[in-house]
């Protein structure tokens, strides 16, 4: 974290309550146009950005403005959608277990809509009708193993298998779909290059044996999402033009045609570059130390959730003094509201400024209201260095909104 960073950090305290949010556009920005780079060897290549990692228009408005898509996944998602004027072929609607009223509204916005089961395809025309391009959910089961994230492929709820889309192409086609996209979605947070291109050729194998089975080129390929960012000091990058290279090398080794291809990434966009700040209120001492936050796993869920990791900076203090052993937490009625267990961190005192990193994506907006505690600020701080405030913090009205009197 930079000198200036930290200004800023100390600015934002200054003038906000922690806990907040802090969002870093010129980063943003700048993995925009990196991943923009990396596949422009595709004509039609777009990156649909996961609007569940971080569902703030503000943001959305500045990937539109990089040349993105949206990827929705219910029809709140695609509310905000058209909230920032996204609609048509900039917004892919990817959803399972899927209500009517969520795919007429992707049908409004003329949304690229992707199916997850074979059952959708009747379901679909039933409720909406039938758009002429049609995109399906592949699951190629145990081409990988899966992590605690998402599970194991051939255990997920998500996506169809090889001979279902195969018979949905066919289905299709007899009720009039004239355009096909293929997609499929089974790794996150994977920094594996060689993962990420096992499925990218499966994917590509089932988009040829379409092409054998019912003479069709598709428009699209959507490679996912689930590239992963590294949380910890000792972790390397996602190569992503390493992978881009073999995603150019395999659709040319398995298909003879070129179809847009299309990726579906969140957290390598916005993750990194997105920062939850708070304060230490408590310091308690029993059989271990905690460092108690005003911030709890109300705030950010991923810790106690996942175990998973993020680096956790003692604002002004060196990480080179990193000399105590704390847990880290929140205040909760839970043992598991913890950012960290047995985490070495320098000396902190009551008040101090704790900055948890790579909170930009499924951070915010994994929120909840468990104890009665309410949702935080966001802030983004734009490429001049002004900080902007682009959604308020929940209050206790808010919370008793919705109760009825």
């Amino acid at each position: 974290m930079t000198k200036d960073f930290e200004n800023t950090v100390i600015n934002a305290v200054n003038n906000y309550p922690t806990p907040f949010y802090i969002y870093d556009e010129k980063g943003i920005r700048d993995v925009a146009r990196r991943i923009k780079a990396a596949f422009n060897w595709n004509e039609g290549y777009r990156n649909y950005f996961a609007v569940k990692a971080l569902p703030n228009p503000k943001i959305l408005e500045i990937l539109l403005s990089e040349g993105m898509g949206l990827d929705c996944s219910s029809l709140t998602e695609l509310m905000l959608a058209e909230k920032v004027g996204a609609k048509g072929e900039l917004v892919m609607f990817s959803s399972n277990n899927t209500p009517g009223s969520d795919f007429k509204k992707a049908r409004d916005l003329e949304a690229l809509i992707n199916l997850d089961d074979i059952t959708h395809l009747d379901f679909l025309e039933k409720e909406a009708g039938l758009p002429e391009l049609l995109c399906f959910r592949y699951n190629p089961s145990n081409v990988i193993q899966g992590n605690s994230i998402i599970g194991k492929p051939k255990e997920a709820k998500f996506g169809m298998t090889k001979q279902q889309i195969l018979d949905c192409v066919g289905l299709a086609k007899e009720k009039g779909v004239k355009k096909f996209g293929l997609h499929t979605m089974v790794i996150s947070n994977s920094l594996d290059i060689n993962v990420a291109l096992k499925i990218v050729e499966a994917l590509l194998e089932l988009a040829s044996a379409i092409h054998n089975s019912h003479s069709v080129e598709l428009e699209f390929i959507n490679l996912g999402g689930g590239v992963g960012i590294p949380y910890k000091d000792d972790e390397s990058a996602f190569d992503i033009e390493g992978y881009s290279e073999g995603v150019k090398e395999l659709v040319e080794k398995k298909l003879t045609y070129m179809p847009s291809i299309y990726t579906e990434c969140g957290r390598y966009i916005t993750g990194p570059h997105g920062y939850l700040v708070a304060k230490v209120r408590h310091i308690k001492r029993t059989y271990k130390t905690f460092i108690g936050l005003d911030a709890s796993m109300h705030n950010l869920m991923r810790p106690g959730m996942y175990g998973a990791y993020h680096r956790i900076t003692v604002l002004g203090k060196d990480n080179s003094t990193s000399t105590e052993l704390y847990d880290v937490t929140g205040s909760l009625c839970e043992n598991n509201d913890k950012f960290a267990v047995n985490r070495k961190l320098p000396k902190a005192n009551i008040g101090d400024i704790v900055v948890i990193h790579d909170t930009g994506a499924h951070g915010h907006t994994m929120g909840f209201n468990y104890n009665g505690m309410l949702r935080s600020a966001e802030l983004l701080l734009h490429t001049d260095n002004t900080l902007e405030l682009i959604r308020r913090a929940e209050t206790p009205d808010d919370y008793f909104a919705t109760l009825l009197k």
